[in-house]
């Protein structure tokens, strides 16, 4: 065989190596940083629940509070009258 053959069958092999290993980096860092974003977002998606039941909460302890703020009228006027 050709000393410049076998010089370039060498090339080819190390070049073709150092792409395949390149290319399982790259997917491995990609993995990586999705698996990161997808915890974030999940974590960001429990905040968003958590003001929701929050949220609702509130909206019972309004109504509430207005209802009592009624019934105290109510005996105010009948205090009064």
């Amino acid at each position: 065989m050709n000393e410049a053959v076998t010089v370039a069958l060498i090339g080819l092999a190390g070049s073709g190596m150092g792409s395949v290993l390149g290319v399982l980096a790259s997917a491995k860092l990609t993995s990586y940083r999705l698996e990161q974003l997808e915890k974030r977002v999940q974590a960001h998606n429990n905040l968003i629940e958590r003001t929701y039941k929050l949220e609702e909460r509130t909206e019972l302890q309004d109504e509430k509070l207005r209802s009592a703020a009624r019934r105290l009228e109510s005996l105010e006027r009948k205090a009064n009258a």
